[in-house]
């Protein structure tokens, strides 16, 4: 039993031989408390950035599913302060296998269970590298943002895209990047963030 005013021990799970910690209600209240259902850039960032953005999710093709993935995290971790990640895995069901399947889940968005860990740039490149399922997806974990929450980053169920929110010099990086330019939509609050020949779910 935790004595009053005592902080509980975090929950861990051991993967590559390493203690991971996992994330609870509380490390994503942010977003919980401040995003809403609907079309504009809310239903997946809080309105509490300077910029946001979509990002197409490439064809599918390995070589260039790499590329957009070695992109996007290349931009992200230069986007903040070198720091921990917390990584959000979401449980999309049918057969489909999660990582660390034991850990406790947290509800985000439309009540969508997410495993959330503590790691990095480093294990958000690999961790579902091998899910031939989700190849579609690429590699990228569904959630990614900073314990600083500078930025980020949000693929929701079925969108064939990314939701992007940090700093005006972190969305225009997004923008001007020759890999993921082509892909990228600046959007603003307030405006169907939904990419142009698409639908959202």
């Amino acid at each position: 039993m935790v004595s009053e005013g005592a902080s509980p021990d975090p929950v861990t799970r051991v993967r590559d031989g390493i203690e991971w910690r996992i994330g609870g209600r509380a490390d994503v209240a942010w977003i919980n408390d401040a995003t809403t259902t609907g079309l504009e850039i809310t239903s997946a960032i809080p309105p509490v950035l300077a910029a946001y953005c979509t990002l197409l999710l490439p064809d599918g093709l390995e070589g260039e599913q790499r590329r957009h993935d070695g992109a996007v995290v290349a931009l992200l971790e230069r986007g903040s302060e070198p720091q921990p990640w917390w990584l959000g895995y979401l449980e999309y069901g049918v057969g489909a296998e999660i990582l660390f399947h034991d850990a406790p889940r947290v509800k985000l968005y439309s009540d969508w269970d997410y495993v959330i860990v503590q790691a990095g740039p480093e294990q958000a490149l690999v961790w579902r590298e091998s899910e031939a399922l989700w190849s579609w997806k690429g590699a990228l974990p569904d959630l990614m943002f900073p314990t600083d929450h500078s930025w980020l980053f949000s693929t929701l169920w079925d969108d064939q895209w990314s939701c992007i929110g940090g700093s005006e010099a972190l969305i225009a990086s997004f923008a001007q990047d020759p890999e993921l330019g082509s892909r990228t939509r600046v959007v603003a609050l307030g405006e169907d963030a939904t990419p142009p020949g698409h639908v959202a779910y």
